[in-house]
């Protein structure tokens, strides 16, 4: 839990520890679907270049991780950030991960949920700030 405590808030701007994860690790979100840790470390890899691509300010707020069972862990979070574009769309949105992590203490399973569709975040880069 102190390494997801300590690597989610700045995942737009450094790469996580990946230590903490099995190599078969599978990861899903509303939009990707994947296994295995090469896959796992390009997601994050592709979220801290297209941050700075596209984006003048991005953040993501870790509001709290916590056991919830046995073997799971949730993380709630907030992501807003300002497109680069010259109206300076917002966007926002929040989600939870589900952690599921082995008997050796290691991730094997990354689920995130997110508050809206993505349809319904998209559609906040082309309004107005």
């Amino acid at each position: 839990m102190q390494t997801l405590k300590e690597d989610l808030p700045t995942l737009f701007a450094k790469d996580i520890s990946y230590d903490i994860y099995t190599q078969d690790i599978y990861f899903k979100d509303p939009v990707n679907k994947f296994k295995y840790k090469f896959n796992y470390r390009i997601i994050f890899w592709t979220l801290r270049f297209h941050a700075q691509l596209f984006f003048t300010q991005i953040t993501f707020d870790l509001h709290e991780v916590y056991q919830s069972s046995e073997d799971t862990i949730l993380a709630k979070w907030t992501v807003r950030g300002v497109l680069r574009v010259p109206w300076k769309s917002e966007i926002f949105f929040n989600g939870y991960s589900t952690y599921k992590f082995n008997s050796n203490n290691l991730i094997y399973e990354h689920i995130d949920t997110w508050d809206r569709k993505p349809v319904e975040i998209l559609k906040q880069f082309i309004q107005k700030g």
